[in-house]
């Protein structure tokens, strides 16, 4: 059994992984694709917008698919329909075809990630989900070294049709191994209950997002996420190369050091979760703060900008991926089993419809700020829609933080303040 747990999941966690390299490939192509396609930098934006768009758009509707036919068969068609748009994708020559083939890996990657997440929390004890939540996450954005270094050398070697036609493989071979590998929950574990009607659909989905606790992991996960998303699925190549005058090579080291940094982060960002699960808002504010920051300095400096800074700008845009899985802790811990599909829909809606939202701002202000678009200057201005959105997350944290702290004193819950917690571990003997 222990060990049919560990394949289950590691299969899982491969699907998710080699979506993330789907979901980032069009990022590492993105100068080539405006050569191949001939798109202006807002035509370029929008085909990761149109993928986003679709991913967010599905995300509710996913959560009540998991609820209702579980992991197993949605991550297997995930992962059959993006390997059949990178396919796509591989002989398009023109905008429409290629418009389509961001759609299907859009879609298939929607059924992905949450369903994966399903699978952790029926197979793994309460205890250790925090943790093997923030492992699945940040492990699976190795997919983002997967598109940087090996697909990249592939698209600058053997071409674009070689490099999209290997993704689609690898895609067909990971949906195989989850079709035999996967299954929705332990032997001996009962099955749920009976699929809910329609109508018990859209009260489970009204009930999910009135509760506090959902919508403050909205608001965080729209908070933490978008900034390091924007970057390593769209504008982080072309800023570091033609805004910041990097090599192809050392835009891609910077997207690894992005991925081994969340790597890091995550595990300590699950333990803590787990050990403290009424200070998790606290980390969440702490690396938003962080991350505006870090951007701010990065901003003030005129290009190019010190690289030892944009290192530290990655390594700070790292922790928005395991902080943005806190997220989908608040979903698994305010609402009960059976709505917990559709809560993490709702939560993954949010980071990713402020993703789409920002590339395409951020293209839309390349081609208005600078003659040719790419430019360093054009860049430097365009990364400021970032600050619009973080406004907004961060005053829907707080508001939902208070109103979810509120309801849980109502029901008996204390949650104790700062202070009385600290005055508490310093009255505790050392051991």
């Amino acid at each position: 059994m222990h060990h049919r747990l560990w394949l289950v999941w590691s299969v899982g966690l491969a699907a998710y992984l080699v979506g993330v390299m789907h979901r980032t490939s069009f990022g590492v192509a993105g100068l080539d694709a405006a050569a191949r396609f001939h798109a202006a930098p807002a035509a370029l934006a929008g085909f990761v917008v149109l993928q986003l768009l679709v991913y967010a758009i599905l995300q509710v509707p996913v959560g009540v698919l998991l609820d209702r036919f579980g992991a197993r068969k949605l991550i297997v068609v995930g992962a059959f329909t993006m390997a059949a748009g990178q396919l796509v994708l591989a002989v398009a020559t023109d905008l429409p075809l290629a418009i389509l083939a961001r759609v299907l890996v859009g879609a298939g990657d929607a059924l992905t990630f949450i369903s994966v997440l399903s699978v952790v929390t029926s197979w793994f004890p309460p205890r250790r989900v925090p943790v093997m939540t923030q492992l699945t996450g940040l492990i699976g954005q190795l997919g983002q070294v997967l598109s940087a270094v090996p697909l990249a050398a592939v698209l600058h070697g053997p071409g674009w049709t070689p490099a999209f036609v290997s993704a689609a493989a690898l895609g067909v071979a990971v949906g195989l191994a989850a079709l035999a590998v996967v299954r929705n929950r332990p032997p001996g574990v009962p099955a749920p209950s009976p699929a809910a009607s329609p109508r018990e659909v859209l009260h489970g989905l009204a009930c999910s997002w009135r509760e506090p606790g959902t919508r403050l992991g909205f608001w965080t996960h729209m908070a933490t996420q978008f900034s390091g998303q924007v970057f390593a699925l769209m504008w982080g190549v072309p800023y570091l190369v033609a805004g910041q005058g990097f090599s192809t090579g050392a835009a891609g080291a910077m997207l690894t050091l992005l991925v081994v940094a969340g790597i890091v982060a995550g595990p300590l960002f699950g333990e803590f979760t787990a050990r403290h699960p009424f200070r998790r808002s606290w980390l969440v504010l702490a690396v938003i703060g962080t991350t505006v920051v870090a951007w701010t300095a990065v901003l003030a400096v005129p290009p190019p900008t010190p690289r030892w800074l944009l290192a530290v700008l990655v390594v700070v845009l790292a922790l928005g991926g395991p902080t943005s899985m806190i997220g989908f802790d608040y979903a698994r811990t305010f609402n009960p089993g059976h709505r917990q599909g559709a809560a993490v829909g709702i939560i993954n809606m949010a980071g990713f419809t402020a993703t789409l939202t920002v590339s395409l701002a951020v293209g839309v202000v390349l081609g208005i700020a600078g003659p040719g678009g790419y430019t360093p200057e054009a860049f430097r201005v365009a990364w400021t829609v970032q600050y619009a959105v973080w406004a907004l997350a961060l005053g829907g944290v707080l508001v939902a933080r208070r109103r979810a702290r509120r309801k849980m004193a109502a029901e008996g819950v204390v949650v104790p303040s700062l202070r009385s917690a600290l005055a508490a571990r310093r009255a505790t003997p050392m051991r």
